[in-house]
């Protein structure tokens, strides 16, 4: 006989208070915080640890040059900017991501244009790319979402075969791999957050990389008012362009100095929790791991569950079969969750084209006034909405006992499945 469910009545089998949070700290992180204190350097983007910063990134990368700023959603507007998308341009960007991505698009005057993914890898998919292509489109965006890297071979040859500029958003993405090389490498230009969610957490902060020294050139001026500003010497204090004030502070940069000495190190351990609990999801009808293509090595930012009811032969929508068994699996003390109920372009923002509030980009004079958005036109987005939640604390410092917990609430739940189902019809 099936043990009793928490939510009816039955013990947990996580017991309240198991799940540690991120990012795991250590005293290394607390002494080079504090010694920002005893430097003399409290900001600046020539301030030491932001030199350092920029140096360590881009050798990890793999990229000529790196940039610190102050959030992911500023690396991507900086990257929007410096690769010379205007007022009215297009790009094209995925259907499943943080609406940011597209609200960098929008911060520069540009319309956001979404492609719908695959629904395997969650990311966009790059056979509906080209169909989006128009005469104003300048870039492409491609989101490494959940720390699942795009696959970018076709991307590329796609922006290649129609002069488009490539915009990696990996701001989930860091150290994940496509082929061997990390993404944000093998864009034009590469955009990372160090949210304090991320893999590389610095509270906030966000990272640009390129290879190119005229993007590099002009998004440093951009991160800073639009000036040109050069160690030692004399301010000119002349904007030579409409910048803003993307600068991070050196505590920030002082703290993802710290954790990126680990990152690898947590990385790896969240690729063997990951690959644990796929193995073992397998093995209990109702659930599956992500999938995993053999051109990626993610890094696991959000561990992705897919909810099967049709393999417990419960007929029911699989919506309201993943409502259901969250509710029982939170009993547990298994932790799952959605940040995203809808695609970005079924959100008001774009539905309604209300932009700056008269319209704009969509509507002003620059702008092609044809692009719409219709929700239904993303269809396999909707169905990985219904169809996948993502489980709590997969990640440092929590250890492999937890992971063990997790699959017994799994299997507990799902032996209970037909209970489960009928508590959730109160």
């Amino acid at each position: 006989m099936a043990p009793k469910l928490a939510i009816d009545g039955g013990t947990p089998v996580v017991a309240p208070g198991s799940v540690r949070s991120w990012p795991p700290l250590n005293q290394a992180d607390r002494d080079a915080v504090l010694a920002v204190f005893d430097s003399d350097h409290l900001h600046g983007t020539h301030a030491p640890r932001a030199l350092e910063l920029e140096t360590k990134w881009a050798e990890y990368i793999g990229t000529k040059y790196a940039l610190v700023t102050n959030s992911g959603t500023a690396s991507i507007h900086m990257a929007v900017a410096a690769v010379g998308i205007g007022p009215g341009d297009e790009v094209i960007t995925s259907a499943f991501t943080y609406w940011s991505t597209a609200a960098a698009v929008l911060h520069h005057n540009a319309i956001p244009v979404f492609a719908d993914i695959d629904p395997k890898t969650f990311t966009i998919d790059p056979a509906l790319i080209e169909e989006r292509i128009t005469e104003h489109t300048k870039a492409i965006l491609p989101v490494h979402i959940h720390g699942m890297p795009c696959d970018m071979d076709p991307i590329l040859e796609i922006a290649r075969k129609h002069g488009l500029v490539v915009i990696g958003d990996a701001c989930q993405a860091h150290g994940a791999t496509y082929k061997g090389a990390k993404v944000g490498s093998m864009e034009d230009v590469g955009c990372f957050s160090c949210n304090r969610s991320k893999n590389l957490s610095g509270g906030e902060g966000g990272l640009f990389t390129t290879n190119n020294a005229d993007y590099v050139k002009y998004a440093d001026m951009l991160r800073q008012f639009g000036e040109v500003l050069m160690p030692n010497t004399k301010r000119e204090y002349n904007a030579y362009a409409l910048g803003w004030m993307y600068r991070p502070h050196e505590f920030v940069n002082a703290f993802i100095l710290s954790q990126l000495t680990r990152l690898d190190e947590n990385n790896a351990k969240r690729r063997e929790f990951a690959a644990y609990l796929t193995k073992e999801l397998a093995d209990i009808p109702g659930f599956a791991g992500p999938y995993t293509p053999d051109y990626a090595d993610p890094c696991y930012f959000s561990y992705v569950v897919e909810f099967k009811p049709e393999e417990l032969g419960i007929d029911a929508p699989v919506r309201e079969f993943r409502v259901a068994m969250e509710a029982a699996l939170a009993a547990e003390g298994v932790g799952m969750g959605q940040w995203q109920s809808m695609p970005v372009p079924a959100q008001d923002v774009f539905k309604d084209r209300v932009g700056y509030g008269k319209g704009c980009p969509w509507t002003c004079p620059f702008g092609s006034g044809e692009v719409r958005y219709d929700a239904s036109e993303y269809p396999k987005t909707w169905a990985f909405i219904d169809a996948h939640s993502y489980l709590a604390g997969v990640y440092p410092p929590n250890e492999m006992g937890l992971m063990e917990r997790y699959v017994e609430g799994f299997r507990k739940v799902s032996e209970n499945a037909g209970r489960v189902m009928e508590l959730s019809k109160g």
